[in-house]
């Protein structure tokens, strides 16, 4: 499995950005697509998760009512839509596809994509 991700860039804060992940060679076991995000110094973070069958969402706290994850399943591709962008929202955002019950973990995810870097001006 390969995982691309894009869409990164510079914006300021209130600003909006939609990041893409691509992905090849998706089998039975990579049932979810998630998006983490890890900022300089601080642990990974689970953004949001979606299921590519059936499209269950599910969100982390700094991404409830601003970002929203979907999916194009004849593209392979997921998307995380983000708005009202903050400084904190500052890192580089990973997507990965694993299979699991807990996707919040980042345990449940065995293919990651390369990163993109997100950065929020004030």
């Amino acid at each position: 499995v390969q995982l691309q991700a894009s869409g990164g860039g510079l914006v300021q804060a209130g600003g909006s950005l939609r990041l893409s992940c691509v992905t090849s060679g998706r089998t039975f076991s990579s049932d979810a697509l998630g998006w983490f995000r890890q900022a300089p110094g601080k642990e990974r973070e689970f953004v949001a998760a979606i299921r590519w069958s059936g499209g269950d969402t599910f969100y982390g706290d700094s991404a409830k009512g601003r970002f929203t994850i979907s999916r194009d399943n004849v593209k392979n591709t997921a998307y995380l839509q983000m708005n009202s962008l903050k400084p904190e929202d500052t890192a580089v955002y990973y997507c990965a596809t694993g299979a699991g019950d807990i996707l919040t973990s980042e345990y449940e995810y065995a293919h990651w994509g390369q990163g993109t870097q997100v950065t929020v001006s004030s």
